[in-house]
């Protein structure tokens, strides 16, 4: 497990977390420590596309284009139809931690390939389940990780954006309580 300083806000659309991506961006925080999770409902009813040109991804689906749009800001990216949470789009270093775990094996019981990859990183399996459940009924989660000052900069950041909920998780944090 490699344990990371990281905060997630938990917002309830996508226009909501796209403003606190723009707001991050206009503080001066890096681009390539944010992540950002959602789901896109109902694409039966309506195209999807997704594809990755370069280290941008391009997507398509209930929610419009996201050619360019905050989605674009982000590096790497995935498109995952994961059983109980349906079609999830994933951009940022979270793609590779859900990838990993997936690769390794190292799904946890009682959770999803998104919740495994978070698990991975050092987020508590309590906060997961919250995360999951979160998605599931269509919020958006948005991610910073990186060293504990960025984090915590961007906690300010994301709170002052009035998310559902916002957490800081820190594995010094973790290991100050374990003890």
């Amino acid at each position: 497990m490699s344990e990371q300083n990281a905060v997630v806000a938990v917002y309830t659309s996508h226009v909501e977390a796209e403003e606190a991506v723009k707001e991050l961006q206009r503080s001066g925080v890096d681009m390539r420590t944010l992540s950002i999770v959602g789901k896109d409902t109902h694409t039966d009813e309506h195209v999807v596309g997704y594809y990755n040109t370069g280290d941008r991804m391009k997507y398509w689906g209930k929610m419009g284009a996201f050619s360019g749009g905050f989605w674009g800001l982000l590096f790497g990216s995935a498109f995952f139809a994961i059983p109980g949470l349906g079609p999830i789009l994933v951009a940022g270093p979270l793609v590779a931690w859900i990838v990993g775990a997936l690769e390794g094996a190292a799904l946890v019981g009682g959770v999803s390939a998104i919740g495994a990859g978070l698990i991975s990183i050092g987020i508590p399996k309590d906060s997961v389940l919250i995360y999951e459940q979160a998605l599931k009924t269509d919020k958006f989660l948005l991610m910073v990780h990186g060293a504990a000052p960025q984090v915590e900069k961007a906690r300010g950041i994301l709170a002052d954006t009035q998310p559902i909920h916002v957490t800081l998780h820190a594995p010094e944090a973790a290991g100050a309580a374990a003890r």
